[in-house]
């Protein structure tokens, strides 16, 4: 069985690491391979060669690191479906959800080409008098990223090619459940022309995850995952004096008012909750109903019911496994107390085995009913193929709703009144909205990221905000005196003149 290794310096490496990992195909219930898990001593290694590889490559020039992102670019798009590939067989969603999973990663890559604007700093010429004001950003020497399982290729790409493009070198932990796209990626930066070092990834668990929040050569951490490890990795690395953003969970609501169409409605609702086995925190994971909707809950349970759940190298699978077996079995479970505290089984995914793929970690599509906040169904994030239903009397009892619930990733309303979607988009708490549009992922040129409990630290993800995380600004106040002016010192603070 073949192990993963760590990709240190241009090469596979097998470091330090004594520990190791299964690697599961989610569809089967297989074993697919070992990964090795960083030991500390890994972790160091990593970071020492990012380290050395940051003066030549942070004072590296615009042409050059454009010329290697647009080499990047070129070699992930002609190798898109490779990595689809092995983000199927590793993580079980669809090809075709993962094929959209590296086309929204490429997109970030399409942005960090464009570097030498997105660093461009200001001037002012004259400020006072004889004397000029301009800034500029400056890399912050090696950063870190710690991606989840649910988007093994695109949110790791969320972050190094920004954090490359401004001068940084980059140590990815990713997830161990889903490892090979990191180090398939990794060749492909090399084949690009970026010099060893720069990029380097080490797998692990807990123990290289600390290593990286505590390891005082690392200037920067991003993170993405569930809410409590982003608590603790920004409350860990923020003590390590590191600059953080965290990305949590999310409870995401889809408000639908009367006058929206229940065809339409449902079938996005369909789609974003049970899209990637609703393996997304950006799923839509509560469906908030305003006035008589029975119709609605109808279309939802007959649509959910259609759905092909099988393997996702199966062009007519629409949705695949979860991830683990450990995952089924808790989802399975929440779907159960969902029942006896209440809750309307409309849809029902349990026990779900697919003919040939019995060993696979399968639920199927599963709609609720009748869910009040005050179930667990709706209180916990479930990362599952599970659509609680809720129903409220007016858009302000669903406004109030969403901002009393902890999280405030992404939301949505389907509306035909601009009046209406005006009034949500103001009003809620939430980071990201969609009008019509159940999941609100921003393009690459505007940045990602929700409030509240799920978002921690410096600031959201990729786009401009992401270039502003991985550089600092310097300004400059220079004169550049005649030799026969006067010195004109004086003691008083200095002002404009």
């Amino acid at each position: 069985m073949a192990t993963i290794g760590h990709w240190i310096n241009g090469r596979n490496t097998g470091g330090n690491s004594t520990r190791r990992a299964p690697v599961y195909q989610p569809a089967t219930g297989r074993q697919l391979h070992d990964v090795l898990l960083a030991s500390v001593q890994d972790v160091d290694t990593a970071v020492g060669v990012a380290a050395a590889a940051f003066p030549q490559w942070s004072q590296s020039s615009l042409s050059e690191r454009t010329r290697i992102l647009f080499n990047f670019r070129e070699l992930v798009n002609a190798h898109s479906e490779e990595i689809a590939e092995i983000v199927s067989h590793e993580h079980g969603k669809v090809l075709s959800d993962a094929a959209g999973e590296v086309q929204r990663g490429l997109e970030v890559i399409e942005f960090a080409c464009g570097i030498p604007q997105l660093l461009k700093g200001t001037y002012s010429d004259q400020a006072s008098a004889g004397v000029d004001v301009f800034s500029f950003r400056e890399p912050l020497g090696v950063v870190a990223g710690i991606t989840p399982f649910n988007f093994p290729a695109m949110v790791p790409m969320w972050m190094h090619p920004i954090a490359i493009a401004c001068g940084n070198t980059f140590v990815l932990k990713p997830s161990e459940r889903d490892p090979s796209s990191a180090g398939y990626v990794a060749g492909l930066w090399q084949r690009a022309g970026l010099p060893d070092g720069v990029f380097n990834v080490v797998h692990g668990d807990k123990v290289a995850v600390d290593a990286i929040l505590d390891h005082p050569g690392i200037a920067a951490v991003s993170f993405v995952g569930s809410t409590p490890i982003a608590r603790h990795v920004h409350q860990r690395a923020t003590a390590a004096g590191k600059r953080v953003q965290a990305l949590g969970g999310a409870k995401n609501h889809a408000v639908v008012l009367p006058d929206a169409d229940p065809g339409f409605a449902a079938e996005h609702l369909i789609a974003s909750a049970f899209g990637s086995a609703g393996e997304r925190c950006m799923a839509i994971s509560a469906a908030v109903l305003v006035g008589e909707s029975d119709r609605l809950v109808d279309l939802l349970a007959f649509k959910a019911a259609t759905i092909k759940v099988g393997p996702g190298h199966d062009p007519a699978s629409r949705m695949g496994p979860v991830i683990t077996a450990a995952a089924k079995e808790r989802i399975e479970n929440l779907i159960s107390v969902g029942e006896r505290q209440g809750a309307t089984v409309a849809a029902d995914g349990r026990g779900l085995k697919i003919p040939g793929y019995e060993d696979g970690f399968f639920v199927g599509p599963t709609v609720l009913d009748q869910v009040t906040p005050a179930m667990d169904v709706y209180r916990e994030e479930i990362f599952g193929p599970v659509l609680s239903v809720l129903r409220v009397a007016d858009v302000d009892a669903a406004i109030e709703m969403i901002n009393r619930n902890p999280y405030g990733n992404g939301t949505a309303v389907f509306t035909g009144s601009g009046e209406a979607a005006r009034r949500f988009q103001r009003g809620v708490h939430v980071g990201m909205i969609g009008v019509n549009v159940p999941i609100p992922v921003p393009m690459a040129y505007h940045s990602f990221g929700g409030w509240k409990d799920s978002l921690f630290g410096q600031s959201p993800i990729y786009g401009p905000e992401g270039v502003a995380f991985y550089t600092r600004s310097k300004v400059v106040t220079q004169r550049w005196p005649s030799s026969a002016a006067s010195s004109e010192a004086s003691l008083y603070f200095p002002t404009g003149r």
